[in-house]
């Protein structure tokens, strides 16, 4: 039988099923911290030329530089197709402004493992061994590959690089930064896949603008893009302990991130930033409507909550699809969707190809 969730029904479902912080993050010790980044815009939109940058010790990395040009015609007729039939006006988005020269989206779908070096329960990233997780993600590729060839997906590793904590540290900001080091491995690992790579930032109660220019160096690269995850910004929240209740941002806090990328990708000359928020409650960014776009950012919203196929589906059409931004994504979990949902497999391909929109970047954790 199929199950109808109202926006009530499906946040207080999310809510009591919401996972425990310190049931899902295992203690992250300062000897184990990883921190994951990653190299290569292979967008059919961007140039095969490689430039030099550096990494944290100083060891020069080959990266790719944008096309000179944008397919204005292709982006218009993808963005259309992205679109998925849509009726109800808002997909595409109206008056958002053309991308610079290598857009990655909607040229390409990005499929990203998600998580953290140091722990295997954080996702799939940090769960499998490097060759085994190598091969697992580049078959979610194909896989994407063979149930949509209008759009090529692409590798993404998707490295938590702050990580939101049960106890509040020395500082009291209950999160805690991963060493560089561990960025500059993924990096190496993504060269020979040639994929994409995210940070993520999970700000407990600091600010995003005390976390997110500690990786200027990197997110000057022009293959490492950002996400942010309101679900553990405790400042909105009374200063709660991440992982008690659910956080917040608003559109405010995250137009400065915006801003602030958006420099970056004019002071470096680069392509266009792919800046990806998490969401699954109308609370987590209360004001998506006024979040502002950039010709040098590509936003996607990511529709991160587990459970079963109708609540994952009533979610997305909620807080994705009736609060338009530019782009969306969708996550999938190994397990959460699975095991702790009471059924033997994740949603399909197939199934998320019929969302309205489409989404361009997938996630596994």
């Amino acid at each position: 039988m199929k199950v109808e969730f109202s926006k009530d029904g499906i946040f207080e479902y999310l809510r009591a099923r919401q996972n425990i912080f310190m049931k899902n993050y295992i203690p992250l010790l300062p000897i184990l911290f990883a921190f994951v980044i990653i190299s290569c815009n292979n967008s059919t939109n961007a140039a095969t030329e490689t430039a030099s940058a550096h990494d944290s010790n100083g060891k020069q990395q080959n990266v790719p530089v944008a096309s000179a040009t944008l397919d204005t015609a292709k982006y218009n007729q993808l963005l259309l197709e992205m679109a998925n039939g849509d009726s109800s006006g808002r997909w595409p988005v109206k008056a958002a402004p053309l991308p610079l020269p290598g857009a990655i989206l909607p040229f390409n779908r990005i499929i990203a493992y998600y998580g953290n070096l140091s722990s295997k329960k954080m996702g799939a990233l940090g769960k499998w061994q490097k060759d085994t997780m190598i091969r697992n993600l580049l078959s979610e590729v194909k896989k994407w590959n063979d149930a949509d060839s209008t759009t090529p997906a692409i590798p993404g590793l998707h490295y938590i690089a702050v990580t939101a904590q049960g106890a509040a540290g020395k500082d009291g900001k209950w999160r805690l930064r991963m060493p560089f080091k561990q960025i500059d491995t993924v990096l190496s690992w993504a060269k020979e896949i040639n994929a994409v790579v995210f940070i993520d930032v999970q700000i407990g109660l600091s600010t995003l603008q005390e976390e997110i220019p500690q990786f200027e160096k990197y997110l000057s690269m022009p293959n490492v893009h950002l996400g942010i995850d309101p679900e553990f910004a405790m400042n909105g929240k009374g200063g709660k302990k991440p992982g008690s209740v659910i956080g917040t941002m608003s559109a405010s806090e995250i137009n400065w991130v915006g801003d602030y990328l958006a420099g970056l990708v004019k002071k470096n000359n680069l392509p266009p930033k792919i800046f990806m928020i998490h969401r699954f409650t109308k609370g987590m960014v209360p004001d998506a409507k006024q979040i502002k776009l950039h010709p040098e950012l590509q936003i996607v919203m990511d529709m991160d909550g587990w459970g079963p196929p109708d609540l994952k589906k009533g979610s997305y059409r909620y807080w994705i699809n009736e609060e338009p931004v530019q782009f969306t994504g969708f996550k999938l979990f190994y397990v959460n969707d699975t095991e702790k949902s009471g059924r033997k497999e994740m949603m399909t391909r197939e199934e998320i190809l019929k969302l309205k929109p489409k989404p361009l970047y997938i996630q596994y954790q």
